[in-house]
């Protein structure tokens, strides 16, 4: 054994750690990134689901951005009330945002109401159902009733109600549009919640051609523009349209002599309410298939 090269080999391991060590403090000091503390304090008060309603990519980044001022703590829609007064109080700034914005459903052709023209068998979802033949409704555009924006909701604020039509619940809903890609019919939109006016339709159908297959269909009579503030509804291509730049606000009548319901004014709850000249669905079960 060479006594010799032992030491000698332990000496210069132990230099070479001496000097990656060194490398590695100079790298250190030139190449650090400071983080301002108050990101992880705003991070640590957001609720971590990175759903991306904010617009942001997850909520570390809303934090940067909160932190740098370039958003308000009231844009996370997610949080609670209490937790974006946290967040302000963090940054000494107010709570600020935008309105809060929610998914809407343009349609409410439930079984009851809408014809089903065939019976579908097989995977059960929306997207399944509509490579079939458009699902086998007899409303092209209407709603598939099978679910797949409840599913996909990971903040529970849809749910089926009895005869297959989603309800939105507005308190829960945070606007991350999940349920707008997933829908294979596109009857989902994100709106500002002020938004209470709504036709509650897709039908592009004329007519009795409309209501023949939906009794809540826009049939394009044209009342509610006459009955609303000019130039708030506009009938386009066979179905009524709100314009949301003009004074929807103070349109509530406009929905009064509609009359299938198709156009309503939506409550903070769940509830639509309809005209007094719609007609009164009465019925508790599901057309027959054909």
């Amino acid at each position: 054994m060479n006594y010799i090269a032992v030491p000698l080999a332990v000496g210069m391991m132990a230099a070479l750690g001496s000097i990656l060590a060194i490398v590695l403090a100079i790298a250190s000091r030139r190449f650090f990134v400071y983080e301002d503390p108050r990101i992880t304090q705003v991070e640590e008060l957001l609720p971590g689901s990175n759903c991306g309603a904010c617009g942001q990519p997850g909520c570390h980044a809303f934090a940067e951005l909160a932190v740098a001022g370039q958003v308000a703590p009231g844009n996370c829609t997610v949080s609670s009330e209490e937790a974006r007064e946290a967040i302000a109080d963090v940054l000494g700034v107010d709570v600020g945002g935008d309105e809060k914005i929610v998914a809407r459903l343009a349609c409410a052709g439930g079984t009851n109401v809408a014809r089903q023209r065939a019976a579908y068998a097989g995977m059960s979802t929306c997207r399944g159902a509509n490579l079939v033949a458009g699902g086998g409704k007899g409303c092209a555009w209407g709603c598939l009733g099978l679910g797949d924006c409840e599913v996909v909701c990971d903040f529970d604020a849809i749910t089926m109600n009895p005869f297959g039509i989603p309800e939105v619940d507005e308190a829960l809903c945070t606007a991350c549009g999940d349920c707008v890609d997933i829908c294979p019919k596109h009857l989902f939109t994100l709106e500002p919640v002020s938004h209470r006016l709504w036709v509650a339709c897709r039908n592009e159908a004329f007519g009795d051609e409309a209501e023949d297959e939906c009794a809540v269909a826009c049939t394009a009579c044209g009342k509610c523009v006459a009955d609303a503030p000019e130039n708030v509804i506009e009938i386009r291509n066979n179905l009524a349209v709100v314009n949301y730049a003009e004074r929807h606000g103070a349109a509530r009548d406009s929905i009064e002599r509609c009359p299938t319901g198709a156009i309503v004014w939506l409550t903070p709850g769940r509830q639509s309410l309809k005209g007094r000249q719609a007609r009164r669905i009465v019925r508790q079960s599901a057309l027959p298939v054909g």
